[in-house]
């Protein structure tokens, strides 16, 4: 019969794991690890916020397409015939998905215009590439500062609209479905 461990040991390898965790921390501590209340939580959690800290530190800044194996190279827009398009864009979509990239405000785009955006803005970026991630990256495709007008007829919710008409006292657009539905997976299931 295995013996039990007991509870007191499972602390103090929380409190040794904690203590290595904030020497490892050290050369990058700023105000970002006085934003949670470590004193309110319990070690194990504590552990765990720090070293999710730790990995976002060491991660490596690369573009987008280096991040798959092999680095993800897509046939140019221009290359891509009409009839093959829709089949590349969802090849591309899928294959952002499974690293955990999700792209939201698509349905404006027509599958060229996603297609290219993909390919010249998404894959060509510099994002932190942290492996262990739970959390998923949320690539906007409309900045709705630098283009309301198309936000607010496509994707704002009716309280968004009726804010942004008393903040700006301009007239709304009508509001309209998308002329691009897609159903872009939120997380890889």
């Amino acid at each position: 019969m295995s013996p039990v461990r007991r509870q007191p040991e499972k602390d103090v390898d929380e409190l040794l794991l904690n203590a290595q965790l904030r020497d490892e921390l050290e050369p990058y501590f700023d105000d970002s690890l006085l934003v949670v209340n470590t004193q309110a939580m319990p070690t194990r959690e504590e552990n765990i916020y720090l070293a999710s800290m730790l990995e976002w530190e060491r991660a490596p800044v690369l573009p987008i397409c280096q991040w798959f194996d092999p680095e993800l190279a897509p046939p140019s827009p221009e290359s891509v015939s009409h009839e093959q398009l829709p089949d590349r864009l969802w090849e591309l979509i899928d294959r952002l998905v499974e690293k955990k990239i999700v792209l939201l405000f698509t349905e404006h785009l027509s599958d060229r215009e996603l297609y290219r955006l993909i390919y010249r803005d998404i894959l060509p970026s510099y994002e932190k590439m942290l492996i262990g991630r739970e959390t998923y990256l949320y690539w906007q495709c409309l900045d709705s500062e630098d283009n309301p007008d198309t936000w607010l007829r496509f994707y704002a919710t009716p309280e968004e609209r009726e804010g942004w008409q008393s903040e700006t006292g301009e007239a709304l657009p009508p509001a309209e479905q998308p002329p691009y539905p897609r159903q872009i997976p939120r997380r890889k299931p």
